[in-house]
């Protein structure tokens, strides 16, 4: 059996809640109303206030299903494809992307688990050039949201849903490596060998220090270590021979 790498996805991978990057988005399609965006804002001040406990993440979950209700999954991907680029790649950190090459290099497969919503997950997962990814469902009648939610991908369930993955692919938990930057992310990183906090909230550092878990700063974004060696390029010129 083989190990592998699960990245968690907001403030782990990218630097910002995935709903609320993507809000704006939503709103120039006009895929939600402008009260739908001070809803999403709503919530996501709750997560901050409440520290992230997961019946504030359930809640928040439905909240942003419902608000899928009568969205198309084709609009959806279109909005996804748009906003990759503009919205989303310059939220993205340059340390888990380097640390996905170092798992590859090992020959270890890398995925995305993330309580948002599984089809926005994998689009970006995908993208990073990860194998897959996993995340919260969303019931779809007909190629169009209905706003119920099905599967959830957080707490425990997060961490079973990692363990069907390792059985499907058969991979080794005890050999593999999690990160995350929650502590309502504890199962998923206690059912692995090698768990990681990355930029940890309070409770989870505090976890991290009493077991001896290493403890990520991620803080350089992608797209602007990508212009700093362009830029270095540049400036070096062409070579003389």
């Amino acid at each position: 059996m083989k190990a592998a790498a699960f990245f968690d996805l907001d403030h782990t991978l990218i630097s910002r809640a995935t709903p609320i990057a993507l809000a704006n988005s939503f709103r120039r399609r006009r895929l939600i109303r402008r009260r739908d965006l001070i809803r999403a804002a709503a919530w996501h001040v709750i997560f901050l206030l409440r520290g992230l406990e997961e019946e504030a993440v359930r809640k928040g979950a439905c909240e942003g299903m419902i608000l899928l209700k009568g969205i198309s999954v084709d609009e959806l991907n279109e909005m996804l494809g748009d906003a990759m680029e503009h919205v989303l790649a310059p939220l993205v950190y340059a340390e888990p992307l380097e640390l996905l090459e170092r798992h590859r290099r090992r020959g270890e497969p890398a995925y995305v688990l993330s309580a948002s919503l599984h089809e926005v997950v994998l689009h970006i997962a995908l993208d990073l050039g990860f194998d897959g990814a996993i995340g919260s469902t969303c019931e779809i009648v007909e190629g169009v949201y209905t706003g119920k939610a099905l599967d959830p991908c957080f707490g425990v369930h997060k961490a079973n849903a990692m363990r069907e993955l390792a059985a499907r692919e058969a991979i080794d938990l005890d050999r593999s490596t999690a990160y995350s930057d929650s502590h309502t992310d504890l199962a998923f990183l206690e059912a692995v060998g090698n768990p990681v906090a990355v930029n940890p909230d309070r409770k989870l550092r505090k976890v991290a220090l009493e077991r001896d878990w290493p403890v990520l700063r991620f803080e350089q974004h992608r797209i602007l270590s990508r212009r700093h060696d362009e830029a270095r390029h540049r400036s070096d010129g062409p070579k003389r021979h």
